[in-house]
Order: C-alpha cells, then structure tokens, then sequence
C-alpha cells in the first residue's frame, strides 16, 4: 500500500483534485503526483473488480463441486436439504458465515444456471448475483443481468428495478422478436421509442392510496427526489429546468418539466396530468416540441421528445388525436404504487405465445 500525506485523492475519476503541502511546486512534480495519484486510484479499482471476480469465480465451482456429487455420475439426481444443511454445518466453524444454507442453495443454482462459467458476467458481484438468481423466468433475468452490467446499477438499484417491474414495463409495448431481444441484450438506445416507458412507477415518492395531489405538487415531489426519477428515467437524462417558460405571440407558456438525453442529443418535454390526458393536451405537447425544435435547439441537435404522464390514458383517443402528428409525441401514464408484476408476466407471455 502506497501512503503519502501530501495527496488526497476524493474519488475515481478521470481528473484527480491534487492537495499538496507546497506553495509552490513545479510542472514536472505537480505531474508526477497526478500520474501516482491515478495509477493508485486505477489499481485499487482493479483491485476491487478482481476480487469480485474471484469470488463470483469460486462460488461457481462450489456450485458445481455439490451438483457433481449430487449427481454421482448421474444425469439427474434428487436434491434433498439434508447436504447443504451438513455442509453448512461443517463449513462454517471453518470458513465463517459465506457458508449459510442459503447461501450454498445461491452457489448450486448458480452452477445449474449457467454450468458454462463464462456465460456468467464477472463484471458483477456476488451480491449483484443473488439478486439476479432470485428470478426464475430466464428472459427476465437476462434482460437484468445485462441492464446492471450496461448501466452499473448498485445492488440497491437492481432491487429497485426488479421490484418495479422494469423488465415487463419495457416489453408491454414491444412484439415478440423486440422482447428476445430486450431480454438478451439489455435496453439499447438508438431511437426516441427506446427511452420511453407505457408505465412509470414512481412509488419512490410515497404518496398513500387514495391519493389526492395536484399536479404542481407532484412536480415539486419529483424534483424533491430527482435521483429516483432519474433512476425510473433511465440513462442518459440530464436536468434542464421546471416550468420551462416559452413566450409565443406575447402568450407565455409554460412546461413542466425539461431534461436532455445525452445520447439522442435532444430535448425531453414532460407535462404532467393528474387526470386522464385529453385531446387538448396533445396538441399543447405538439406546440411546445415546435417551439423547442425552432428556438432552442441548436445546431446538431435532434428534435425534441414530448412525453405526457397522466394517471390514465385512453388509447383510441391518443391514436386519434396524435393522427400523423409528431412521431415522437408518447403518452404514458404513472403509478404511485408497484406494479402487480403476476399480471404483468401473463400480459408479456401472451405477447410471446402470439406470432411475429
């Protein structure tokens, strides 16, 4: 372990804040402590994900090492609790508590999972791998297996996205052959269509049922816990501004809420409805997308995205009102509460059990 007193390094980054005890120090130091400082910082962030991967690693084979014995030399073979509940017993005054019964249950099904070791991302950890092995639809866990790699999420957030549901959220407005795709490469942004979501689930804010809220306050709420709407979001979104003001022939206007999306290189609109969204509504989104695409987008930029979240939809009046309009105007509706994902699973597999 390298110790210095003079370099306080605050975090990973790709620019280090360098703190040194000298007035004054010239170019070639101040140099070589950022070239030490980074290499230091690089090599205990390599250090973290080799460890993981050892770990991941050695929990496979465990895995296997109690399959094979389960099998002894059989294709199949019945599985009692009674093993891991001795080898529980007998690991653990040896090696410490990683040697619980459900914790060796975790290891044997993540062999019979993936007996191929390679197929299982060392890019995660164990944790991450718990997590995952507790759904059993095999698309489902694959979609989130490849989305926390894609986007990093911490074992906090995979439980926040499992639990709400995001994979079958994703999938509902999606033909069979997008949703084997979502399941076997994650959610891939190249089009508007891809960041946007039928539901968003916002149980973040915790608003009780029956709720009673205007649409200024669920404004203020969702600003109040931005990170969490980022995180229902998805990657990519950066705040611009709320109650957006626009002045149009002397009339101001105003839209709820701004973002930009990093990847698409555009404007995202929202306009919040605590009611069912109406015709009006649409074309108001529709004059507000012009407005954007004439005087704030510059040079480069892709037109804006314009998204409605109500707390309901009808969708014969969405189609009709948005008649060859704007390709990239989308209505979807919010929920305060978690899905009810059994529905949402009988939902995708009839979308799947259908034809291209």
């Amino acid at each position: 372990m390298i110790e210095s007193q003079n370099i306080i390094c605050q975090k990973p980054s790709n620019k280090l804040e360098i703190q040194t005890g000298n007035a004054e120090i010239s170019k070639p130091y101040q140099d070589l402590l950022e070239r030490i400082s980074h290499r230091y910082v690089e090599g205990q962030a390599q250090a973290v994900r080799s460890v993981n991967e050892i770990i991941v690693e050695t929990n496979w084979q465990i895995g296997k090492y109690i399959v094979e014995y389960e099998q002894g030399g059989k294709k199949k073979a019945e599985y009692g609790k009674g093993l891991l509940e001795n080898l529980s017993k007998d690991l653990t005054p040896m090696h410490g508590k990683g040697f619980s019964r459900s914790n060796l249950q975790r290891m044997r099904q993540f062999y019979l999972a993936y007996p191929i070791c390679a197929k299982a991302s060392h890019k995660l950890s164990w944790s991450h791998w718990v997590e995952l092995l507790k759904i059993s639809d095999k698309l489902e866990r694959s979609f989130y297996q490849q989305q926390t790699t894609l986007d990093g999420w911490s074992v906090p957030e995979l439980k926040r996205q499992k639990d709400s549901g995001l994979f079958m959220r994703l999938a509902l407005s999606k033909n069979k052959e997008e949703i084997l795709n979502l399941a076997q490469h994650g959610q891939i942004i190249l089009t508007p269509k891809d960041i946007v979501k039928d539901i968003y689930v916002c149980e973040f804010l915790k608003i009780p049922e029956p709720y009673i809220i205007s649409e200024i306050d669920l404004e203020t709420r969702l600003i109040d816990k931005l990170q969490s709407f980022f995180l229902e979001l998805g990657k990519g979104f950066t705040f611009v501004g709320r109650q957006y003001r626009m002045m149009i022939n002397n009339t101001p206007y105003r839209v709820d809420l701004v973002f930009y999306h990093r990847f698409l290189r555009c404007f995202v609109l929202i306009d919040l409805k605590i009611t069912d969204v109406k015709h009006d509504d649409i074309g108001q989104m529709n004059m507000y997308m012009g407005y954007f695409a004439k005087e704030e987008n510059r040079e480069g930029e892709n037109p804006p995205i314009g998204i409605i979240l109500s707390k309901d939809k009808d969708d014969l009046l969405v189609e009709y009102a948005t008649y060859e309009m704007n390709s990239q105007l989308f209505v979807s509706k919010y929920q305060l509460y978690l899905p009810e994902k059994e529905e949402l699973r009988k939902m995708i597999s009839r979308q799947l059990d259908n034809e291209i």
